[in-house]
């Protein structure tokens, strides 16, 4: 991994492949590793960073240690962006990353060219929702990594669909390796994220929707709200995959992805 040092943080990230930016956002509780089988594939036609985020993986979770807002990774993201000289790039989120990934948009329309939403929501939390995220994030700063460990254990059959056995040994351990402390911080700055449905309908180029058919963190009706906010977007299932198809399908997400960037190349 490469390591950039920022005024705000220091960022651990994977960076392979030359050819036009494609930035992976990955979701909580993961790391950059989420998005191995997209490294694989398209670093042969672009070049694909895979960051860690604040508090995630590698990368220390800095001088936010209660609260990490999604306005906070979005700079980091512009942040390493500036650093690799990158003016603008297609943008990729899953789940939070997705979240993320409307952040920095809302912020810096003009270093997104392509946008790629996957498994996410763009509404404001509820009420309820708060009090969730911030009573997990209160379990998992007094319980530590045994805390993290049993979140992992609760929730693995809704992250990955039961029958994607191939796929949760790998999102079991990203789990269980999250600094428990980092994912409490993005628990709390979530709880309080904006709502991006106003700022979806402003999106001038095409994106891209994705969801698993048998995701029930975001189900489908989430994505086909998104994909009629997006002025000019494409709304993709992916059967037999649940809240990371990327991983539990990634043959058929990458086709999908492949086919949207396809769509994005600028005439020569």
């Amino acid at each position: 991994m490469h390591i950039t040092r920022t005024v705000n943080a220091e960022i651990h990230y994977e960076d392979r492949g030359d050819g036009p930016a494609l930035l992976l956002v990955h979701g909580h509780p993961f790391d950059h590793t989420m998005w191995q089988p997209q490294l694989d594939h398209f670093s042969h036609t672009h070049r694909v960073i895979a960051p860690d985020l604040r508090g995630y993986g590698a990368t220390p979770l800095g001088a936010h240690p209660d609260s990490t807002d999604l306005g906070v990774f979005a700079e980091d993201l512009t942040d390493l962006l500036d650093d690799l000289g990158i003016h603008d790039c297609v943008l990729a989120g899953l789940s939070m990353g997705g979240q993320i990934a409307m952040e920095l948009y809302r912020r810096h329309p003009e270093r997104v060219r392509g946008l790629v939403l996957a498994d996410t929501f763009p509404a404001a939390e509820t009420d309820e929702g708060k009090a969730a995220r911030n009573a997990m994030a209160d379990r998992l700063t007094a319980g530590g990594a045994e805390a993290m460990r049993g979140y992992a254990d609760e929730v693995l059959d809704r992250m990955v669909a039961p029958y994607n056995t191939h796929a949760a040994p790998h999102v079991h351990r990203m789990m269980c390796a999250t600094d428990p402390v980092g994912a409490a911080a993005a628990l709390r700055g979530r709880a309080e994220r904006p709502d991006y449905r106003k700022t979806l309908t402003t999106v001038p180029f095409p994106a891209l929707v994705v969801v698993g058919r048998d995701d029930s963190y975001t189900p489908v009706a989430d994505a086909e709200d998104m994909h009629a906010l997006l002025p000019h977007s494409t709304l993709a299932v992916i059967e037999q995959a649940a809240h990371l198809p990327n991983l539990e399908r990634p043959a058929e997400f990458n086709a999908v992805l492949e086919n949207y960037l396809r769509s994005l190349v600028r005439p020569s």
